[in-house]
């Protein structure tokens, strides 16, 4: 379809047509090339870096997916998950999935941080930063300070979102909190698990949340008047709106938002890997940058860790979800089998394997859905009932044994984000009590409905904030769960 700029041009011939759009369509691919993104991705993170210093003290925390690309590693202090879709104007949304209740313990020890991300298509920030964040920003301060009626208010940037959208959001905010108090995430109840995980630092008590923004086409905002009383949130948007009077040669480079859609442009190329090659990739052709690319991804495989993670060398990392239930990453060539009795481990492989080989021991289980992408995640339905039965099992057989108070389960996939927490999240339902207990014979009957399921996801997030379980994942354990007929 022709854009506004070659809609009246008329041709000679149909032919003439074609071959100019195929033109226009190969300039359009030519503006867009890996080249260009990576050096447009590099520009941005020297604004981010710019901010960084302008703020000293807030550590710099990335908006995944892609805010990693913008933040050097030696810069970086975490990572957060924002989504824009639930800033869309109309679909206003508080995830009770993506609580980023772990930024509350860094933004107190730090007074604030910044928050980078991108957008593109000529909007001057994402919605992730301009309404997803501050809903979140007014609905933790609504339910971790009752009490501070001042600290309730929705703040928006001027400009971006108007005052008609900004009351519609305000309006929700209620039912949105109404929701996170019933997860059970500040229990007993908000001020005691504000007071416990919130400790004072400067003798004025834990501090509400403030959303301050700030662009590549703005001036520095001045916080100096809000850290008395706020802990600050930075939203940083690391792009700039490309200038179109065609003053600047180098703007017919300049990508807004070039990390977006990794997956249609980076060959496997990951920001870590990015940045630890991050000269030569931008010194190297582009006709061979594929080819570079490739090879490095080959050679330089990441794998997922976390500062509370525990390690076993060359093994697994692991992070505690209840005392009985651990979910992680297995690191090795290949999993390891439990070296004690007392540990179940569930691994899921690479390969794809018969069902009925999975069980090696009676205390490891090693699936093999295949390759871990969307097509395992759907697949995980059909093998979660053979899952949960083998823990259920492992689980009896230490209760009967008194063996339970040092049983442990494992589980563990090739990322650690995806699999393995929502494999976790089954276990964490059918196999233990509202209270985290194995379940025994005198356990109240389990109970499988959404409310359930959204706690107990809850639960896990929190330990896990950088769990990324896929929707077609997440709905593979709601169909297991809800149709389950013991």
């Amino acid at each position: 379809m022709p854009d506004e700029a070659t809609a009246d041009l008329i041709f000679a011939s149909d032919q003439a047509n074609h071959n100019f759009a195929r033109v226009l369509g190969d300039l359009r691919r030519a503006h867009l090339s890996i080249t260009h993104r990576l050096r447009s991705i590099s520009r941005d993170a020297a604004f981010v870096a710019d901010v960084a210093a302008q703020y000293p003290g807030f550590p710099v925390v990335a908006n995944e997916r892609c805010g990693s690309w913008y933040v050097e590693p030696t810069q970086k202090g975490g990572s957060a998950y924002f989504k824009s879709t639930d800033g869309h104007t109309g679909q206003w949304k508080f995830s009770l999935r993506r609580l980023n209740v772990h930024l509350l313990s860094l933004l107190n020890d730090k007074g604030g941080c910044i928050l980078v991300d991108s957008t593109r298509r000529g909007k001057r920030m994402p919605d992730a930063l301009s309404k997803t964040v501050p809903i979140w920003c007014c609905v933790l301060n609504q339910a971790l300070f009752m009490d501070d009626k001042d600290a309730h208010d929705l703040y928006t940037p001027p400009g971006v979102v108007s005052a008609s959208e900004h009351s519609q959001m305000l309006a929700r905010v209620p039912g949105f909190v109404e929701g996170l108090l019933g997860l059970g995430v500040f229990s007993p109840d908000p001020m005691t698990w504000r007071q416990k995980n919130l400790p004072d630092h400067d003798g004025k008590g834990s501090k509400p949340l403030r959303p301050v923004w700030v662009t590549p086409d703005m001036p520095w905002p001045d916080i100096d008047g809000l850290r008395d009383r706020y802990n600050v949130v930075l939203c940083c948007t690391s792009s700039r709106v490309p200038q179109t009077d065609g003053d600047s040669e180098a703007e017919g480079d300049y990508i807004q938002g070039a990390a977006d859609d990794t997956e249609n442009w980076a060959h496997g190329l990951t920001p870590e890997l990015f940045w630890n090659n991050c000269q030569q990739l931008l010194d190297t052709p582009e006709a061979d940058l594929p080819a570079f690319i490739e090879s490095i991804v080959a050679t330089g495989t990441t794998y997922v860790t976390s500062p509370t993670s525990t390690t076993s060398p060359g093994t697994f990392t692991e992070i505690a979800i209840t005392p009985y239930l651990s979910a992680g990453q297995w690191c090795g060539p290949s999993p390891q089998p439990p070296d004690s009795s007392n540990v179940c481990h569930v691994a899921f492989v690479r390969q794809t394997t018969d069902a009925p080989t999975w069980a090696r021991s009676p205390a490891y289980l090693e699936v093999g859905l295949g390759k871990q992408d969307k097509i395992a995640g759907r697949t995980l339905r059909y093998a979660l009932p053979q899952i949960c039965e083998f823990v259920a099992a492992f689980l009896k057989k230490a209760v009967q044994e008194k063996t339970v108070p040092s049983a442990k389960i494992r589980v563990l996939c090739q990322s650690g984000r995806d699999i393995s927490v929502a494999t976790a999240l089954a276990l964490l339902c059918f196999c233990f009590d509202e209270a985290g207990e194995p379940r025994t014979a005198d356990s109240p009957p389990a109970v499988f409905n959404k409310d359930v399921i959204r706690v107990r996801l809850a639960r896990i997030m929190t330990a896990m904030p950088h769990a990324n379980p896929s929707r077609a994942t997440l709905q593979s354990v709601n169909s297991f769960l809800m149709d389950y007929r013991g």
